[in-house]
């Protein structure tokens, strides 16, 4: 049974043991910067959170599918037209062929315009050259030269500010037809080795594109129409560091008994120039539209999950093999007492070999309660092993496996896989094994760029994506 917390406020987390907090030499420094961010405008507004709530609600419900994806940890330097442009791309050609292959409308999430901070499992790591330094934490926190891992409250307001700059170019493409289904972009499949399977891709595109003109043919596609024009892409991140969060959690007032609306007035969260009286507002975190907590953070009476309770946010638990079925049924109590569908997405991540382990006992636990939250897989994080080149990396087939045995167990437990979680980039970089491309670990070194952990490159996303395509087809076909 769900339960009631107790009273909540912005800063109720500093409370709470904190795991994975940073340690900055000057607080006043700290202090300073957290201020200046707690009277920035927001960077997405309450009406979009409130929209992606009510799609994830149509996840949960079976009615739509969710697709969640980008960059392991952004870099700074990611804030950059091509960057934003490649991934913008592969999010929405996997939805396009999602979309085709599952006959249901695609949420799409991208790990995007704020995913700066990095969980570690040691506050020092050791350099090539055998010297112990502090550990990257991500360019919000330090940066990437082992000469400068100094904690730097300045990098809180640079991740602002790149954010922000993310977050307009998105809209400024959305805007202007990015997003165009009667203009889709151009399919290139060379890059598919096997003629059988680059085959199989061709046949899945042009039956997509013919739809679409028919669609053209007959007038469906009036340019006037929005959901043609455009499409919803929202923003997520792990939300770590709690004071940046909390400086862009910010009161809105309750929607009016005449309007039925929201006002569009919003305070900053520290120190409110008049502070709203608690039932007459909802907080809401306008740094991005969904964020979630990491496996290092999720304590049932930790900082993270006080935050969490209490935001409007819809928001996310990443799963693994060290979390209790039990376990799993509290974090749900305390994040949705109010059962609403969707409200919270459970994002597992086991490993191609740990999967049929966990998650059926996972699944039991859930079943139990009135709560219904989105299933969604992250077939990336489990199966991360190393080179022998030492190159970090992931094999396609071990993701792939992942997503089969998740799809086959909630079939079998009469529940549902409604997303995926992916690691990827729209760039060509060479950082996980196989593929259409059938990349080897002698390719690894050719292009690998990450700085964090190994992403699927541009052709491996639409790999999944048409496999995925290929395997709801197929039960369609069967329950016809």
């Amino acid at each position: 049974m769900a339960e009631r917390n107790t009273a909540w406020a912005p800063d109720s987390w500093k409370t709470k043991p904190i795991k994975q907090d940073v340690v900055y030499d000057d607080a006043n420094e700290l202090d300073t910067v957290l201020t200046r961010v707690a009277h920035m405008p927001p960077l997405v507004s309450s009406p979009e959170i409130d929209r992606l709530r009510r799609q994830l609600r149509d996840v949960a419900e079976g009615r739509a599918f969710l697709l969640q994806g980008g960059d392991c940890a952004e870099s700074f330097d990611y804030c950059n037209p091509h960057a934003i442009e490649d991934k913008l791309k592969v999010l929405l050609q996997m939805s396009l062929v999602l979309v085709w292959g599952m006959r249901l409308p695609v949420v799409r999430i991208a790990r995007m315009a704020g995913q700066y901070a990095k969980p570690r499992s040691s506050p020092l790591e050791k350099t090539s050259d055998g010297r112990t330094v502090m550990s990257y934490r991500g360019d919000n926190v330090n940066s990437i030269d082992p000469e400068n891992r100094r904690p730097d409250p300045q990098r809180l307001l640079s991740a602002y500010f790149h954010s922000a700059a993310t977050v307009n170019y998105v809209r400024l493409l959305l805007a202007a037809g990015f997003a165009d289904l009667h203009k889709p972009e151009a399919w290139d499949l060379g890059y598919v080795r096997n003629k059988d399977i680059r085959r199989e891709y061709q046949n899945i595109v042009n039956r997509l594109t013919d739809s679409l003109k028919f669609m053209d043919v007959i007038g469906a596609t009036d340019t006037s129409l929005p959901s043609l024009n455009t499409v919803d892409l929202y923003m997520s991140h792990e939300a770590l560091l709690l004071d940046y969060e909390q400086a862009l959690t910010r009161p809105v007032l309750k929607p009016t008994a005449a309007s039925g609306k929201r006002s569009s007035y919003y305070e900053p969260a520290t120190p409110p120039r008049e502070p709203l009286a608690p039932e007459l507002c909802d907080w809401y975190n306008l740094s991005t539209h969904f964020i979630w907590i990491g496996d290092r953070t999720r304590q049932l009476n930790g900082a993270h999950v006080e935050y969490f309770r209490g935001v409007k946010n819809p928001v996310g638990v990443k799963v693994g093999p060290t979390m209790e079925p039990e376990e799993l049924a509290r974090v749900l109590d305390i994040l949705d007492p109010l059962l609403e569908p969707g409200r919270v997405t459970l994002i597992t991540r086991y490993g191609a070999g740990k999967i049929d382990q966990f998650l059926p006992a996972h699944i039991a636990a859930v079943q139990k309660t009135e709560h219904r939250p989105v299933w969604c897989c992250d077939p990336c994080h489990g199966n991360t092993t190393t080179a022998p080149s030492g190159h970090k990396t992931r094999s396609f087939d071990a993701i792939m496996n992942e997503i089969t045995a998740n799809m086959q167990i909630h079939q079998k437990l009469g529940s549902r896989l409604s997303g995926i979680h992916l690691e990827l980039t729209g760039e060509h970089v060479t950082e996980c094994t196989g593929g259409s491309q059938e990349l080897s670990h002698s390719d690894l070194p050719s292009n690998y760029q990450t700085f964090c952990d190994p992403r699927l490159n541009y052709e491996q996303s639409l790999d999944i994506a048409f496999k995925i395509a290929k395997d709801f087809e197929a039960e369609r076909q069967c329950s016809r």
